[in-house]
């Protein structure tokens, strides 16, 4: 598959694009961002948003620049929102009561979409997640009904570990529209 192609077939909500791009550019935007932040874990964490952001805008791709930039463009953008974000979210505000010096961390909370899921009751959760096509059902299942890890999923389903976490990151952005909008 070629990869204007593949974003055609994309911008058509078909998975196998998807999949293909994904497999086509993780390494690069993976490897961008693991030589900004030099830390895996966020490398990682930034290269599957950046995935699931570009699948949820396709449609704003335009075909006039190279799909590789525009995802480094969107990842780039990703990882400046982070700094920022942890930058904000420690706050070092000095309390001299009784001389004493007092530092507030502020504490990392749950996404918004993670605190919406946990809110729902476990009936009304089950309902919502019919909702969703079924390889989210399964990969949403999987993950926190059966606690697997990403790589028991992984080969479980048969599918690269990308796959499964962009699946995942997906299935969970879905279920929290869902959920809202019920």
């Amino acid at each position: 598959m070629e990869v204007k192609t593949a974003i055609e077939k994309a911008k058509n909500n078909e998975q196998t694009a998807f999949n293909y791009l994904l497999d086509t550019f993780w390494n690069d935007v993976y490897g961008f961002q693991l030589k900004r932040t030099e830390n895996e874990n966020d490398a990682e964490d930034i290269t599957i948003q950046t995935f699931s952001k570009a699948f949820d805008k396709i449609h704003t791709y335009n075909p006039e620049y190279e799909f590789k930039t525009w995802l480094i463009t969107i990842s780039k953008n990703l990882h400046i929102d982070l700094v920022r974000k942890r930058k904000s979210s420690i706050s070092n505000t000095v309390n001299t009561r009784d001389n004493d010096e007092y530092h507030q961390i502020m504490d990392e909370s749950p996404s918004a979409e993670d605190n919406i899921i946990t809110q729902q009751n476990l009936a009304k959760l089950l309902k919502d997640i019919k909702k969703l096509k079924p390889h989210y059902q399964e990969v949403i299942n999987l993950r926190y009904f059966q606690e697997l890890s990403y790589q028991e999923i992984s080969d479980q389903l048969n599918e690269p570990m990308s796959n499964v976490k962009v699946k995942l990151l997906r299935a969970k952005k879905l279920l929290a529209e869902i959920i809202k909008k019920t």
